[in-house]
C-alpha cells in the first residue's frame, strides 16, 4: 500500500460531506492512514460510522480526531496485531518497533532493485557515513501510539538532551565493582516485599485534612518519650529533670530543638522545648559556648546536659549522641546468597523544555541492556513544576499522561523481565499531596505483570532477598540542609551530619516544622514515617549532589535526577547479597555506581 496524500482523503470525504476544520486537520488525516495503515476509503468509512453514532455533524476537527483515534483506531489496531500470527504471544512496545524496523529494512533492500517512478519522493539513503537514527520514530510506530507525547501541541525533543556527550559515564563508585559490566539477571529469582505487615504499612489512600493542633502536639510528644526513654536506657542516666528547674549542679533534660523566632535557627537562637512528663512543655534559651561540637535543627530529639542557675537560661556542658536502631538480622539462613542489581532512578523523566520523555526511552533502553533483578524508580513521572504543566498545555488529563508513562516503563521493560518499584513524589502532579504518600492507584496493570509491578508508599521499606532497603523520594538532605546549624573539626560533611541525624532520630523526615512544600499528617506520619529498623540501604534521591555513603553502616545513596533542567542527569545502581544469618554483620551492599543517563 503506498503512501495516501491529503487531497486523496479530502475527496474521499467530499463524497459524504464531512468538511475538515483548521489547517492541521488534514495532516492529522495522513497520519492516521499512515500510522493504521487505511486506505483513504476505509478512513472515510470510519470516520463517517463514527461521527453518526456520536451524532457529530459533519465538521471534522483535531479534537474531534484524538477521540476517535483512540476510540476506534487504536482498538481495532491492538486486534489486527492479536489475529495475525506472527505477533503472537506477549509483545512490548519495543519488540513491535524491532519488528517494523524489519520491515522497512525490507522495503529499503526492495527499493534497491527498482526504479523510483519520476514523481515518486525520494527516499533518504543509509550509508555507514549517513546512518538512519534509532531515535527516529516513524509514524507508524509503536511509541507514537503508546508515547505521552501525544498529550503535548509542541513535543519538540530537548537539543541540549540530545546533544549531551557523556552519556554512560560513571561520576562516583562505591566499593569494589568486578569488571566495567553491570548485568542482573532480570529478576527471576528476586523476591520484594515490605518489611512490616500490610496492616503496619501505607497500603491505600486516606482521609487527610481533618487534623488538629492537639492531635499534632500528641504525636511530637509521643516521639520525645519514646527517643527518651531509649536514650535513658543506652546512657543509663537515672532520671530526667526539668528544664524551667533552677540548678547549680549539673542537670539531664530531655526536650527538641527549636527556634525563638520565625526566622532561620543559629547559635543565638537556639530553645529547648522539655517533653510533657518531666517538663510539662516548658522552654528555655540554650547556651552553646561550652560544646566544641554539634549539629542541631529543628524537631531534634536531644537529651543534654548542663546548669540552669536561674531557671531561665541552659548552659550545655554535654550532648549525648543519638542511638540508631539495630539492623535487621535474617530469621533463617539464605537458600540464595547469590548478588542482585538494583537499578534506581528519580524523576523527572523529562527535560524542563520538552515533553517527550526521551530520558525516560534512554532509562528504558539501559534496563534492557543491563537487565537488573529490581528497578526503583521515584517520582515526579509528571513533574508539577514542569512548564507546560504549570501553564496548563497539555492536551490531556494529568492522570492519562502518567498512565501512558507507566505503560511506557512496564511493557518497554517486559522483555528484560525486572521487578519493577515505583515510588509517588509529592511533585507529581496527579497524586495526593499529603505525607506520607499512598502509594499509585493502577486497575489497568495487566495479569502477566501483576507479579513483577510493585506500589509502594513513601517513605516505605523494603525486604529484597533479605536486605533492607528505605526509600523515600522526599528531599529531607535539602529541607534539613537549609535548616542545620553546626560547629563541628570538619570531620564530617554536611551529608553524613544530616544522614546520621535520620538515622538516629529514627524518622524519615525528623524536621519539624517542616519545610513549606511538605503538606504533613501527623496521625499516618506517626504510623508509617518511623524507621522500624536502620536500614542496610538508605536510597534518598535529591536536588543534591550525587553520593555514595557508609553512614554508622548503612550504606546510604543519592542518585540524583534522572534529568536536571534541559540536561541529562543521573541514576544509580547497587550489588547486593544477602548475609548468611550466623555470620558477623557486614554490608550486604558491596559496590556501588551512580551514572550520567
Amino acid at each position: 500500500m503506498g503512501p495516501v496524500s491529503a487531497e486523496e482523503v479530502l475527496d474521499e470525504l467530499s463524497v459524504f460531506e464531512l468538511r475538515c476544520e483548521g489547517d492541521e486537520v488534514p495532516g492529522k488525516l495522513v497520519e492516521l492512514c499512515a500510522t493504521h495503515r487505511l486506505t483513504a476509503g476505509d478512513l472515510a468509512n470510519e470516520l463517517i460510522a463514527f461521527s453518526t453514532s456520536k451524532e457529530h455533524g459533519a465538521l471534522l476537527t483535531l479534537d474531534f480526531l484524538t477521540i476517535f483515534e483512540h476510540e476506534v483506531l487504536s482498538k481495532k489496531f491492538k486486534a489486527l496485531w492479536k489475529k495475525d500470527n506472527r505477533y503472537s504471544g506477549i509483545k512490548d512496545v519495543n519488540t513491535i518497533q524491532e519488528l517494523i524496523d524489519d520491515e522497512e529494512d525490507e522495503e529499503n533492500l526492495l527499493d534497491a532493485y527498482t526504479t523510483p517512478s519520476k514523481g515518486s519522493q525520494k527516499r533518504n539513503i543509509t550509508t555507514p557515513e549517513n546512518p538512519r537514527s534509532k531515535r527516529t520514530v516513524t509514524t507508524r510506530s509503536p511509541h507514537l501510539l503508546f508515547s505521552p507525547n501525544s498529550f503535548s501541541p509542541s513535543a519538540t525533543p530537548s537539543q541540549k538532551y540530545g546533544s549531551r556527550s557523556n552519556r554512560g559515564e560513571v561520576v562516583t563508585s562505591f566499593g569494589a565493582v568486578q569488571g566495567t559490566a553491570w548485568s542482573g539477571k532480570g529478576g527471576s529469582s528476586c523476591s520484594v516485599k515490605l518489611f512490616t505487615s500490610a496492616e503496619e504499612s501505607l497500603t491505600k489512600s486516606y482521609k487527610f485534612m481533618f487534623q488538629k493542633a492537639v492531635d499534632i502536639r500528641e504525636v511530637l510528644t509521643y516521639r520525645i518519650e519514646e527517643l527518651g526513654e531509649d536514650l535513658k536506657r543506652h546512657y543509663k542516666i537515672d532520671e530526667f529533670t526539668s528544664v524551667i528547674s533552677p540548678a547549680q549542679e549539673p542537670i539531664t533534660v530531655l526536650g527538641q530543638i527549636a527556634c525563638d523566632g520565625n526566622g532561620k535557627l543559629n547559635a543565638m537562637s537556639v530553645i529547648l522545648e522539655g517533653d510533657r512528663e518531666h517538663s510539662s512543655g516548658g522552654q528555655v534559651p540554650v547556651d552553646l559556648s561550652e560544646l566544641k561540637e554539634y549539629s542541631f535543627f529543628p524537631g531534634q530529639v536531644v537529651v543534654m546536659e548542663g546548669t540552669n542557675s536561674t531557671g531561665g537560661r541552659l548552659v550545655v556542658s554535654k550532648l549525648y549522641e543519638g542511638v540508631p536502631l539495630p539492623f535487621h538480622k535474617p530469621p533463617e539462613p539464605a537458600e540464595d546468597s547469590e548478588q542482585q542489581m538494583v537499578l534506581v532512578a528519580c524523576g523527572p523523566y523529562t527535560t524542563s523544555d520538552s515533553i517527550t520523555y526521551d530520558p525516560m526511552l534512554d532509562l528504558v533502553d539501559v534496563i534492557n541492556k543491563e537487565k537488573p533483578d529490581i528497578c526503583i524508580l521515584f517520582g515526579p513521572f509528571l513533574d508539577a513544576k514542569h512548564q507546560q504543566v504549570e501553564n496548563c498545555q497539555l492536551t490531556g488529563l494529568f492522570a492519562d499522561v502518567f498512565k501512558q508513562c507507566l505503560k511506557m516503563l512496564i511493557e518497554g521493560t517486559r522483555s528484560a523481565g525486572s521487578q519493577l518499584v515505583f515510588l509517588p513524589s509529592l511533585r507529581d502532579v496527579h497524586h495526593d499531596y499529603i505525607y506520607p504518600q499512598p502509594p499509585f492507584a493502577f486497575p489497568e496493570l495487566a495479569k502477566e505483570d501483576k507479579r513483577r509491578v510493585h506500589f509502594v508508599s513513601d517513605p516505605c521499606t523494603l525486604d529484597i532477598n533479605g536486605v533492607v532497603f528505605g526509600l523515600t523520594s522526599t528531599d529531607f538532605l535539602f529541607h534539613m540542609g537549609a535548616e542545620e546549624i553546626s560547629s563541628s573539626s570538619g570531620a564530617l560533611d554536611r551529608f553524613t551530619r544530616i544522614l546520621k541525624h535520620v538515622l538516629t532520630q529514627r524518622s524519615y523526615y525528623p524536621l519539624y516544622p517542616p519545610s513549606d512544600e511538605m503538606n504533613i499528617d501527623y496521625e499516618n506520619f506517626y504510623n508509617y514515617v518511623p524507621l522500624p529498623v536502620t536500614p542496610d540501604v538508605l536510597v534518598a534521591p535529591s536536588e543534591l549532589r550525587y553520593f555514595v555513603k557508609d553512614v554508622l553502616g548503612c550504606v546510604c545513596m543519592n542518585p540524583g535526577r534522572l534529568t536536571k533542567g534541559q540536561v541529562g542527569g543521573t541514576y544509580g545502581r547497587l550489588y547486593v547479597r544477602r548475609q548468611d544469618a550466623g555470620e558477623e554483620r557486614r554490608s550486604p551492599c558491596f559496590a556501588a555506581q551512580v551514572v550520567k543517563i
